[in-house]
């Protein structure tokens, strides 16, 4: 299973701001829209990421000051990224490897996805559910 799979048929937009966007506006964009993440744009191309985990780690460096800095200045970057042919499991094993929670989906420069870590386990659960219960009706059927 690929990474196309999994977001084909999402019709939201991808919520994401400039880099200019002061912290404090980028936070209220996270609670309004209730996401953890969102891509940051520079010059019409990604910049990087900013996530709930950059407001804490930055709030304990520099205290609230920080709200008043821009997104580029506290922003995770460069943004890792992962393909449309990215498997699902190799989205996994390099979510876990980098320590992030969330990857933009790019194609040809642009982002036309983004998936959560809980996307990617919400899928795993599914197929292995769907396998065992495949394995309890061969079993019970034999």
């Amino acid at each position: 299973m690929t990474i196309a799979r999994l977001i084909e048929g999402r019709t939201t937009d991808i919520v994401s701001c400039e880099a200019a966007t002061s912290v404090r506006d980028a936070v209220r964009i996270l609670a309004e829209q209730r996401i953890g993440a969102m891509p940051v744009y520079a010059g019409g191309s990604l910049a990087g990421i900013f996530s709930e985990r950059d407001v804490v780690s930055q709030l304990a460096a520099g205290g609230p000051a920080i709200l008043d800095r821009s997104v580029g200045e506290v922003m995770t970057a460069p943004a890792i990224t992962v393909e449309r042919a990215t498997g699902i499991l190799e989205a996994l094993g390099l979510m876990t490897r980098r320590r992030i929670r969330h990857l933009p989906v790019v194609e040809a420069g642009s982002v036309i996805g983004f998936v959560s870590i809980g996307d990617l386990v919400k899928y795993r659960i599914e197929r292995i559910e769907s396998e065992a219960e495949a394995m309890r009706s061969y079993i019970q059927s034999a």
